[in-house]
């Protein structure tokens, strides 16, 4: 065993410092004096001591002795003030794992609680995740169980992780990517859960240098550069502030707030912001003793400086979920440049810096400034929370449903019926999780199953929730799913899918419309002379014959046109002028009220099947179905090219939509009333409005999901049938 004091290189614990330096246990030990009493350091001691003779000729990638990294590890909670047992584990975080000593081994040598601890670590290390999404069930179970038996080993596993990317030099390109990549989407974002920010922010950093050296060093360089040129302003601003609050009597200090790498780098991107523009912003936090002082320091800050409307924020009367307390304003500062403030107590500056871990760094009696008590009780208050779900919880798929969405507050975590966990926005949908599943999975989604038990499409998805898309052959995405999809995915493939599917019912429609023009001239579109659409297509400047169709069964082309224009071409105008439509005319165009996209029923006069009904071409929509008595028709009904006949399928399994007004009797009861002979009916009530016309009439507007025009006259007579209603009118006649 190495002698006590042996020095061992260690970097400083400032991300930005790349420059070694030897650092001893003895070091160690001088810095834990400041707050904790003798026998706990001799007890951290004693696990350096312990860790050093189980990784006795191990080496780090460096070619460091391997004792050196749990030293650091210690190092960094020692800067959070963790008790002695986080230390102690922190030296012995990775003896199971790397060397021969077992879980009980530690227990006998240092107590059961630091060796839950280790084994906690050990866990968490053992976990392979796949970008924000763990891979598998099990290891989140892993994960989240360990933090919730105790908080501490998450910040070890935290700590651990910062020394890691701290020294990710030595290691492959591929290998720094992925470590870095896991880091942003998984670490980073549990240290902000926990609201440990001196953490996640370092985590960031560090991941973005690996991720994007190149860009990193460039932002870099340009903040010090920037900084170097606006250090007199910020200097006049902070000293106007503090001469300010110091004329008011209230004791505070004012500093500069840095923005670090990672956050320049995402609001370029996402923002589309330039760097002059983000750095044109000036940052200060303003630090004082109590709350009362937070209020009137913001009185006179907006005294100062000009406030900017709708930005600000108040974090100390609602406080974030992981605690997290402070004022934010934003200020017309001079010349009109933005200045934003934050202005906290110290205790909440504690709370910001080290989050859940600052229950440990503020213990009363260790310190002249003890941590709020509110603060202290959500961080109490959160863990004994993790532990109630770990009591209750059935099984681990129900403990995890409870966690994941406190976890990780902005995302949802989903399951798969293998097990799987799929990550989605706030908000996602069925919809959503189908297409993340994959894009055929999405198109041919007809219904699903949430936790077994069916749910419609449009439900808002939870954490936990478990999935099976129900899928048909065939099955088409509907126009609607992009009024409710919350994924760029899903929108993108259903936009997709419905241009796709447009475009062939048009050209099938168009097909049918053309034939139908040609019948008056006894020819069709199949036995026209090869060559005689080609020449058309030339001169229309088309590409091919589905254009031609499309373009007329959207509507943008009328078929009698294009029908006389092919007979000009095949026989010369003379002769089509002579011929004698209608010889061979086809009969109507048939509708089942299952086309698709291109023919549309009118929301003005709900047609039925049993209705007669004309087709009206619509530019860009294709047929729109109109009543043959829908007074909207107006000039219309002399065009024969923009209005055609059009017939009913025998066979129509589908409901349509109709309009009704009652004049009725107003009395208690009413809507129950009519919604039970609906019912009785055999249909369903889709829309309700009531106008009051007097002391005793009301007028009824029901809006119905009916079958035909015979299942509409059984629904009249039935309500005819009651007493108070004195008359009834379908509307759009």
């Amino acid at each position: 065993m190495t002698a006590p004091g042996r020095r061992l290189p260690l970097p400083d614990t400032h991300a930005g410092v790349r420059a070694r330096r030897m650092f001893t246990i003895d070091d160690l030990a001088d810095r834990l004096g400041g707050y904790l009493p003798q026998g706990e350091i001799q007890q951290v001691k004693r696990a350096f001591y312990y860790a050093e003779q189980a990784h006795d000729g191990q080496r780090r990638r460096s070619g460091e002795a391997y004792v050196t990294h749990p030293l650091a590890v210690a190092n960094i909670l020692a800067n959070m003030h963790m008790d002695h047992q986080s230390l102690m584990a922190a030296m012995l975080h990775d003896v199971i794992e790397d060397t021969g000593v077992g879980k009980e081994a530690l227990a006998r040598q240092f107590g059961a609680p630091v060796a839950e601890l280790v084994d906690g670590v050990s866990k968490l290390t053992q976990i392979a995740f796949e970008d924000k999404a763990v891979a598998q069930a099990e290891n989140f179970q892993k994960m989240v169980l360990a933090m919730s038996r105790d908080i501490r080993v998450i910040i070890v596993k935290l700590a651990d992780r910062l020394h890691n990317m701290r020294t990710l030099g030595a290691l492959r390109p591929e290998k720094k990517r992925r470590i870095a990549r896991e880091t942003l989407e998984i670490y980073a974002r549990i240290a902000s859960r926990l609201g440990i920010n001196t953490i996640r922010v370092e985590l960031e950093d560090l991941s973005f240098h690996a991720l994007h050296p190149m860009r990193a060093e460039r932002i870099k360089r340009a903040v010090s550069s920037a900084r170097g040129h606006r250090r007199s302003t910020i200097r006049q601003i902070q000293n106007n502030l503090q001469r300010s609050l110091d004329g008011e009597g209230l004791p505070s200090t004012v500093v500069g707030r840095q923005k670090h790498l990672l956050s320049i780098y995402r609001k370029m991107r996402d923002q589309r912001k330039s760097f002059n523009e983000i750095m044109d912003v000036f940052g200060f936090r303003i630090l004082t003793e109590d709350v009362d002082s937070c209020y009137r320091i913001l009185g006179v800050v907006h005294n100062l400086y000009k406030p900017v409307p709708g930005r600000f924020k108040d974090y100390i009367a609602i406080p974030k979920a992981n605690g997290y307390q402070s004022l934010h304003t934003t200020l017309f500062g001079p010349g009109g440049m933005p200045i934003e403030v934050q202005i906290r107590t110290r205790e909440m500056e504690a709370m910001a810096n080290n989050g859940i871990a600052a229950h440990w760094l503020y213990k009363a009696g260790q310190t002249d400034h003890p941590i709020a008590e509110g603060s202290r009780a959500r961080a109490r208050s959160w863990i004994k929370g993790l532990l109630e779900m770990q009591r209750h919880a059935g099984d681990s798929l129900e403990f995890i449903e409870h966690v994941k969405n406190d976890l990780f507050p902005d995302d949802i975590y989903v399951f798969t019926p293998k097990g799987d966990i799929m990550e989605l926005p706030q908000g996602a949908t069925v919809i959503d999780f189908a297409y993340s599943v994959h894009t055929d999975i999405g198109n041919s989604t007809i219904a699903c199953r949430i936790d077994r038990h069916l749910a419609p499409l449009s439900t808002r998805l939870e954490s936990g929730q478990t999935l099976e898309i129900i899928t048909a052959p065939g099955a088409r995405p509907n126009l609607s799913w992009l009024n409710f999809v919350a994924t760029a995915k899903a929108r993108s493939a259903i936009r997709h899918a419905l241009k796709h599917q447009q475009h062939t019912e048009a050209v099938q429609l168009g097909r049918r419309l053309l034939n139908k023009a040609l019948g008056e001239f006894e020819t069709s579109l199949e036995e026209l002379p090869e060559g005689l659409v080609p020449g058309l297509l030339d001169e229309l400047g088309l590409k091919n014959e589905d254009a031609l169709l499309e373009s007329i069964g959207l509507g943008s082309r009328v078929a009698h046109v294009i029908a006389r224009r092919l007979m000009d071409l095949q026989h010369g105008e003379a002769a089509v002028r002579s011929s004698l439509p209608g010889s061979r005319q086809h009969g109507p165009i048939v509708i089942s009220g299952a086309e698709g996209m291109v023919i549309k029923f009118a929301r003005c006069c709900h047609p039925l099947p049993g209705d007669p009904v004309v087709g009206h071409l619509s530019v860009g929509k294709g047929i729109v179905v109109h009543r043959a008595e829908c007074r909207n028709l107006g000039e219309l009904k002399d065009d024969p090219e923009k209005l055609f006949p059009l017939e009913w399928a025998k066979s129509i399994d589908e409901d349509f939509p109709v309009a009704l007004r009652l004049e009725v009797e107003s009395r208690r009861g009413l809507v129950a009333e009519l919604a039970g002979v609906v019912t009785d009916a055999d249909a369903n009530i889709e829309r309700i409005g009531i106008e009051e016309r007097d002391a005793r009439l009301a007028s009824v507007n029901l809006t119905l999901a009916v079958r035909d025009r015979v299942h509409l006259a059984r629904i009249i007579k039935r309500l005819r049938n009651l007493s108070h209603v004195e008359r009834i009118s379908r509307l759009g006649n």
